[in-house]
């Protein structure tokens, strides 16, 4: 692989503390050498040294690749109906989660893995260069591992969400589903996986099952990560730092006690902006846990039902408009945030070392992500090194 030059930049996010200028580790009239796949130089232009290859950012942003670390993108079927009916009143519920099973479990395999690919490549359009997938649209043993396999064709970030909601098959016998989501079912999908995440909520399941869940999980080496404190009050941002999870998400309804447990622990705290947007619920206050202390994640949460976009630059946003957050911080949650959601310390940054994940925008600054919403920023995306989306010869308008 042959070493890129990315020359003129404007404003370089490295999010480096090396490179430390604010929270995002801004270098402004920067330089960035990619080698190998990797991140083999950073700072002012002047001291830039020679590569094979050569790109003139002309002035414009560069910003790490963003890290989503929470999305459904195993499925099928289309929820459209069910959106339209919550925007003129219809109050969001856990249940719909059975619809998308419905038409999962009737698909193909060539669909389901022509959906995933759909959605990868419009992720990576809006400059996501890693993902986090999970299983869960399918809660019978086969269509589980079938989900796993198809998403470890297009991440390493594979997370086994058996428990994302009882079946109908299972509604009058929801401990035999618990059962069985302890027993056979982890027991075929663990070697295909290496999180695992329960939806702990009303309509889903409580908290004695959620630590029995997770417990199956650790057991056989996954590591934990919760669905928590969506709908209402419950106990899953505690069960979280309980199990030491790596995140905890959604986290909208929280108490004073469950703040101080996140401050305390290293779980992330990973909001979706997205999901209040489209179930038209309260945000999450993400002013509330970074003052304290907390480290906050934003992801896409894409899936069909309760927020169905892969783009991180809206999830930006509508957390700096409605959930209180900065650009910056906004940005840095987006990227190191969801690194930090992911145990991730190659990505979500822009330091000598890292893997050489880039977003060139066509904006003289990363605040534009949210000071222009809905324009398309996103010129060209490099993952690994490679141009993987967009364009180093044109410039939008």
């Amino acid at each position: 692989m042959s070493s890129l030059l990315i020359d003129n930049i404007g404003a370089l996010v490295t999010n480096d503390p090396a490179q430390q200028s604010g929270l995002v580790g801004l270098i402004e009239d920067a330089a960035i050498v990619f080698d190998d796949g990797v991140v083999a130089w950073v700072g002012p232009r002047t001291g830039a040294p020679d590569a094979d290859d050569r790109v003139d950012a002309d002035g414009r942003a560069v910003i790490p690749g963003f890290v989503d670390s929470h999305s459904h993108l195993v499925f099928s079927g289309d929820r459209s109906a069910e959106f339209a009916a919550r925007m003129a009143g219809k109050p969001y519920s856990a249940g719909g989660i059975n619809t998308t099973v419905n038409a999962t479990r009737a698909a193909s395999t060539d669909e389901l893995r022509a959906n995933v690919a759909r959605l990868i490549a419009e992720s990576r359009r809006s400059g996501t260069t890693t993902n986090e997938c999970k299983s869960g649209y399918g809660l019978t043993v086969d269509t589980e591992v079938q989900s796993l396999q198809l998403a470890a064709e297009f991440t390493d970030e594979i997370t086994f969400l058996g428990a994302h909601l009882v079946p109908q098959e299972y509604a009058d016998r929801p401990d035999d589903y618990v059962d069985l989501v302890c027993t056979a079912m982890v027991d075929a999908c663990a070697p295909a996986a290496k999180w695992i995440d329960v939806f702990c909520e009303r309509g889903a399941f409580d908290g004695d099952q959620t630590r029995k869940i997770l417990t199956a999980g650790v057991e056989r080496g996954l590591i934990p990560r919760v669905h928590a404190n969506q709908l209402g009050p419950g106990p899953g941002v505690q069960i979280a730092v309980e199990f030491g999870a790596a995140s905890a998400d959604h986290a909208t309804f929280l108490d004073d006690d469950d703040i101080a447990a996140l401050a305390s622990g290293t779980t992330v705290a990973t909001l979706l902006a997205a999901t209040e947007f489209a179930t038209r619920t309260p945000y999450p206050d993400a002013r509330r846990l970074l003052d304290a202390g907390v480290t906050v994640a934003l992801a896409s949460n894409c899936n069909p039902g309760s927020g169905f976009t892969t783009n991180l630059p809206f999830c930006i946003a509508v957390a700096v408009r409605d959930m209180f957050m900065t650009p910056d911080e906004a940005l840095w949650s987006a990227t190191m945030g969801g690194a930090r959601a992911l145990r991730r310390t190659d990505v979500g940054h822009l330091g000598v070392g890292a893997r050489a994940d880039a977003v060139l925008l066509d904006a003289i600054s990363h605040v534009h992500l949210a000071y222009r919403p809905g324009v398309p920023l996103v010129g060209a995306v490099w993952r690994g090194g490679e141009l993987v989306a967009g364009s180093v010869g044109d410039r939008s308008s």
